[in-house]
């Protein structure tokens, strides 16, 4: 006997819940249980698994649980309540019901302002070592750039008392990409390779999320801070970072430190995308920058992408998103014998100075 089944889809108007935007499978609402205002949207439901989850609370189940958490009947009771109000013939109702496995490891992003703080208490209780502190010196960075850019050397031990510490302190880690419960239910910090932690920050100049720039490799330098996989964890996005104050005219470039390095020595605003072909993020963001009065966008990519076809492949579709939302647009173009625009400033600042 085929067992019936009954999707979140089907209760989310029984319960009043809104629909997700038109596309969207994954979208947030007010959670019953933590939510204390209105436009504070916590609890995640997703349409496609039928599950919800909120990484503040911890509530979380698939679609009987989501029924009793907005009615208060117990789900023991909420099969035959549901067949009721869906009119379900009585031949159907014989059959069993399918109930899709609510054991999901990660749990959606919480809200930013929470990641914010989070981060920021994180990275309060961290270093940044004499030899990262060189290097970064060394790209044209002050002590004080550094340090009011928030940047410190990835903990290598200790990960668990400060999970501690931050929970002490009423901060929420659920959700927040980077913590995890290990096998022993205790919260914990990525153990990450060594290297820079940068903060990811909106155009407020919330930290997002972070991104390391792991010593001694070649290779893909610049990885998101995750815990996705791992026991309540969360995966990184591809977050839009924001140096620098809203202007008029941006410069957008690739990678979080590298804007942070052009603003630093140039006084520009720049974007930073995590590559010319990870632009979901930027969609999202180019209506508040037109609303904030942004009207000129100059590209800043590095110098080798006029030789590498996958690269001008992602600027072609760059520059289309561009034209579409309105604005204008143009690239920057230097002496190809340094790499970036960052490298490249860095450089004039030197002889200027001999």
């Amino acid at each position: 006997m085929q067992p019936f089944r009954i999707s979140m889809s089907d209760i989310i108007p029984l319960i009043g819940l809104p629909y997700p935007p038109a596309g969207r499978i994954s979208y947030n609402v007010p959670c019953p249980c933590c939510d204390d205002k209105p436009k504070k949207k916590h609890l995640n439901i997703n349409l496609k698994k039928d599950v919800f989850r909120c990484p503040r609370c911890g509530v979380h189940g698939g679609v009987l649980a989501i029924y009793s958490l907005y009615t208060g009947i117990s789900q023991s009771q909420v099969r035959d309540v549901l067949m009721e109000r869906l009119n379900v013939p009585t031949e159907i109702r014989q059959k069993p019901l399918k109930v899709v496995p609510t054991e999901i490891l990660d749990y959606p992003l919480t809200d930013i302002d929470s990641r914010h703080a989070t981060y920021t208490a994180l990275l309060n209780r961290l270093t940044l070592s004499s030899d990262h502190l060189a290097s970064l010196k060394s790209r044209g960075l002050t002590e004080e750039a550094v340090e009011a850019l928030g940047y410190r050397t990835t903990p290598m031990i200790g990960t668990n008392v400060l999970a501690k510490q931050l929970l002490a302190e009423g901060l929420y880690l659920t959700g927040v990409p980077g913590f995890y419960k290990t096998d022993g239910d205790v919260w914990t910090f990525s153990r990450c390779e060594r290297g820079i932690l940068i903060p990811v920050r909106d155009e407020q100049g919330r930290i997002q999320g972070l991104q390391i720039r792991r010593d001694n490799v070649q290779r893909r330098k610049f990885r998101w801070v995750s815990s996705v996989g791992k026991k309540d964890g969360c995966k990184a996005e591809g977050w839009v970072h924001m140096a620098g104050p809203m202007q008029s005219v941006i410069l957008l470039t690739e990678g979080p430190m590298k804007a942070d390095i052009i603003h630093a020595l140039s006084g520009d605003t720049v974007l930073a995308v995590p590559g010319v072909n990870t632009l979901s993020h930027l969609c999202e963001l180019l209506p508040v920058l037109r609303e904030a009065g942004v009207e000129k966008i100059m590209t800043a990519f590095d110098m080798d992408f006029l030789q590498n076809p996958h690269v001008q492949s992602g600027y072609q579709n760059l520059t289309q998103l561009l034209n579409t939302a309105g604005f204008q647009y143009g690239t920057y173009l230097w002496d190809p014998a340094y790499k970036g625009l960052d490298d490249y400033i860095w450089s004039l600042r030197q002889k200027q100075t001999e």
